[in-house]
């Protein structure tokens, strides 16, 4: 489905908007956490745009580390004490920086997954090999054993962030009608709403674009 260009350039355009807006939020916001977290938000969107023309091959392994680092800042936000108000502060915070751990751990796979399947078409033998020792080949024998048995269990990952990145995007989906219905009703508070509304849109639709990833992953 991601080799359909029509579905590639819809993604892409997508996912740039979501960048966009969140480096928007992010020059607006007043604090730097939420200035950091917003733009790790931007640069996730950026990524997954990039993975997905395979652009800056070079530059893979730098991209999972970055994500890998921002699934860990959000982890630590989530499990902080109290008392650091900075930081997620309430259950429905906690929660929130939790799933934004996962979406950037998510990312930093999908993209290990997909250099993995791109470096792998079984170009790894040559000529050369044929005058290999027969201790080199029960070597390569036993990497290539391990290594058909971590590739085995990359579809049952893809199959179970599947399944958790579509319940989030119903979630969000839920959370944005909801939200909706709410700013209907004219007070002081329908910037803040409408803010509110707009990420929960546009958590939906990474939410849901990870899942359809992760599916066509796992097929």
């Amino acid at each position: 489905m991601l080799n359909i260009p029509a579905v590639t350039w819809t993604l892409t355009v997508i996912l740039l908007l979501s960048g966009t807006y969140y480096l928007l939020q992010a020059a607006k916001s007043y604090t730097r956490t939420d200035q950091i977290n917003k733009s790790l938000h931007a640069l996730m969107n950026v990524l997954m745009a990039v993975m997905l023309w395979n652009l800056v091959p070079s530059t893979i392994l730098a991209q999972i580390a970055v994500l890998t680092g921002a699934a860990l800042w959000f982890v630590i936000q989530a499990v902080a004490r109290p008392e650091f108000k900075l930081l997620c502060a309430g259950s429905q915070g906690r929660v929130k920086c939790g799933y934004h751990s996962l979406s950037m751990g998510g990312a930093a796979f999908m993209i290990a997954m997909m250099s993995h399947t791109a470096a792998s078409p079984g170009n790894s033998v040559n000529a050369s090999g044929m005058s290999m020792s027969h201790g080199h080949h029960a070597i390569a024998g036993e990497n290539h054993n391990t290594a058909a048995t971590a590739v085995d269990q990359q579809p049952t990952l893809a199959i179970l962030l599947t399944v958790l990145f579509g319940a989030a995007a119903v979630i969000f989906l839920i959370l944005f009608l909801r939200s909706r219905i709410t700013a209907n009703s004219p007070n002081k508070a329908a910037a803040p709403r409408f803010s509110l509304r707009a990420e929960h849109g546009f958590e939906a639709l990474g939410a849901t674009i990870m899942a359809l990833m992760f599916a066509t992953m796992s097929a």
